[in-house]
């Protein structure tokens, strides 16, 4: 009889201890909760999509799109003109002094031709870099700005890949640049981001 009640009151206790501790009194859980700390808090900022859809951005692709319809339009007007020329040659004689003065002529609008459609592509791209990286430092800027308004320990770039890949090169610079695979729980700065643009539209010069 008292063997038993000793046994019913080991069991008692050890139910006690189980129930002092929620992992079940694992000691080793409770140390390894004490040497993790206190989580970081982490953010993410989608900077592609700040830099797509941010109004200072739909404004300047609209100013481009006219821009580059106006170079397209002067690209086409001389090659009218020189085409024109050069049909007009065959109306004279090749040994004249009018030949030779509208052979001149062909040439030059030739010649401007073929400058303006190597320069306006570079122009095109040099526009859009510049507007790139004057956008890509307020981007920065602003995320450590909520980032350390907000507490953030960390805030990653963290951009989706858009599939399908048209070009190897588009897959081979996401391979390398993508590092964010996952970032449920993590908070996303980039709506606030994009509205702290909006609002500085005039200064961005648009």
């Amino acid at each position: 009889m008292k063997f038993r009640t000793m046994v019913l009151c080991c069991l008692a206790g050890v139910v006690i201890l189980a129930m002092g501790y929620p992992d079940g009194g694992n000691l080793d859980s409770r140390a390894q909760s004490r040497a993790a700390g206190p989580a970081l808090k982490i953010g993410v900022v989608s900077v592609r999509r700040a830099l797509r859809n941010c109004q200072a951005t739909i404004k300047f692709k609209a100013k481009a799109i006219a821009e580059n319809e106006k170079m397209a339009a002067e690209e086409n007007l001389l090659a009218k003109e020189g085409k024109a020329l050069a049909d007009s040659l065959q109306a004279l004689k090749p040994d004249s002094s009018d030949y030779m003065e509208r052979l001149k002529e062909t040439l030059q609008k030739q010649s401007e031709l073929k400058a303006l459609k190597e320069v306006n592509p570079r122009r095109r791209v040099l526009k859009e870099m510049q507007w790139t990286q004057k956008l890509y430092k307020e981007i920065l800027r602003i995320t450590k700005e909520l980032g350390a308004k907000k507490g953030l320990a960390l805030v990653l770039g963290a951009d989706e890949p858009e599939f399908p890949f048209q070009r190897y090169e588009e897959l081979v610079m996401t391979l390398s640049t993508h590092k964010v695979l996952y970032s449920d729980g993590c908070v996303d700065l980039t709506n606030e981001v994009i509205a702290q643009l909006d609002k500085m539209q005039s200064k961005l010069g648009m």
